[in-house]
């Protein structure tokens, strides 16, 4: 018996008993012992999850779909994502002698901090979702990024699970010399374009330096490419999303029929993932689809409070995510009200320039009656709207809790967004008050 993994998981019940969760066992065992991690017995399969957005939403929906098949499973499904949270979860699903005691272990990973445990968590098979340029002043530059998850992943013998709609990605499939290769795509649909004025990573050949040639575009980068002089792209999927029928809420893959828990297209991107694997695994895509059927988005990810009229909350980090939140916003048929929490903490990114990345002029219709600008750079949010003509509709309360009472006494169908150190404590007072 490990007397440090025995106080690691005390510590870890102690909190549990007291209704607290968090990583603070994991800061402690890692402090004990920087290689805490690696000395784990890991399960036959173990899957990291990886990209910039979608991960939680993923990993959460692969997790539940291996539980549907009858798989024991941990996942750190709160998206505890860095060494701290991972450590956490590895010491409460431990005995005594550092096996993990579950059939499988879904491990959501930053992508900052991927390259560190990658070979410490013994993964089976790596998911990634896509790549965008993501809170400079902490991530740097995506190339950096991906430069370093090649480097782990050029020897790996795993399975590569990745979306082949992303350039950026497809590079990751592109250096691996010894892994089992799995592209997932999406056919070109009702929300697909020939042209793209959004932000895009993925215009040059990472091979030759060549612009890429799109056929379609879904969002940013994400699409149909190919490099002419290369052939960089031309992929063959392993999975492919052959039609969407968005009115329905349903998409097709080998001719199977499968709900969609959420009616946008990185939402069919989330679940071509989630069919990779269980096809990989030799599971029946039936208990994914129920999985899709009934599932209800993590905290923060499209979900719903019951203010006098119904209130979504989104979390966005970058113009790609905020973009996609905003297009689903104005999707949404009645007229609306809008709250914005900017924050410029840490973890939110101290450089809040992104914003002027993002296509807030997608808010300038006639159904969306007031936007309110909260959090600590909420004047910064309100000129950036502002700039895009929407003065006459702007509120600045830079009160969080003045904020959400405001929407509530609007009595309107409402929508907030909300950088990621503003989310929980947003999310703290419209439970508060949802049930006043």
């Amino acid at each position: 018996m490990d007397l440090r993994l025995l106080t690691v998981q005390l510590s870890h019940k102690v909190l549990r008993a007291f209704g607290r969760g968090g990583s603070m066992p994991g800061r402690l065992a890692l402090k004990m012992d920087p290689t805490f991690i690696s000395k784990f017995q890991m399960p036959k399969i173990v899957i990291l999850v990886t990209g910039t957005n979608g991960k939680t939403t993923t990993s959460n929906l692969i997790a539940r779909s291996l539980e549907q098949a009858g798989l024991k499973v941990i996942n750190n499904h709160r998206g505890d994502n860095l060494n701290v949270g991972i450590a956490t979860l590895l010491a409460a699903n431990s005995d005594a002698n550092f096996c993990i005691q579950a059939d499988a272990a879904v491990i959501e990973v930053d992508e900052l901090t991927l390259y560190r445990q990658f070979k410490a968590l013994k993964p089976t098979a790596l998911v990634v979702n896509n790549f965008f340029r993501d809170q400079l002043d902490r991530a740097g530059e995506m190339e950096t990024i991906i430069r370093k998850i090649q480097e782990v992943t050029q020897n790996f013998t795993g399975d590569l699970i990745l979306n082949g709609d992303d350039p950026n990605v497809v590079r990751i499939g592109d250096t691996a010399r010894s892994a089992q290769v799995h592209y997932f795509s999406v056919c070109k649909n009702a929300v697909s374009t020939d042209t793209t004025n959004e932000a895009s990573e993925g215009k040059f050949c990472p091979r030759c330096g060549n612009p890429l040639i799109y056929s379609y575009y879904q969002y940013s980068h994400i699409g149909r490419f190919i490099c002419k002089h290369d052939n960089f792209g031309d992929i063959t999927p392993y999975t492919y999303v052959e039609s969407i029928d968005y009115q329905n809420e349903t998409f097709t893959v080998d001719h199977i029929q499968y709900h969609s828990f959420m009616n946008t297209i990185y939402a069919i991107y989330n679940c071509s993932a989630v069919l990779t694997v269980m096809k990989l695994l030799g599971l029946d895509t039936k208990y994914a689809n129920e999985v899709f059927t009934n599932f209800k988005m993590s905290e923060g990810r499209n979900e719903v409070f019951a203010l006098s009229k119904p209130c979504i909350i989104n979390l966005v980090k970058n113009p790609t995510g905020a973009n996609e939140v905003m297009k689903y916003i104005v999707a949404q048929p009645g007229d609306k009200n809008i709250c914005i929490f900017l924050n410029d903490n840490a973890q939110d990114g101290h450089d809040i320039s992104w914003i002027w990345d993002a296509h807030f002029e997608r808010l300038n219709q006639s159904d969306v009656k007031t936007i309110v600008c909260s959090g600590l750079r909420a004047y910064d949010m309100a000129l950036r709207l502002k700039y895009e003509g929407m003065e006459d509709r702007i509120q600045v309360i830079e009160d969080k809790e003045k904020a959400i009472q405001w929407l509530d006494q609007a009595n309107m169908n409402s929508y907030v967004i909300a950088t990621y150190t503003a989310l929980h404590s947003v999310r703290a007072i419209l439970e508060k008050e949802s049930t006043k």
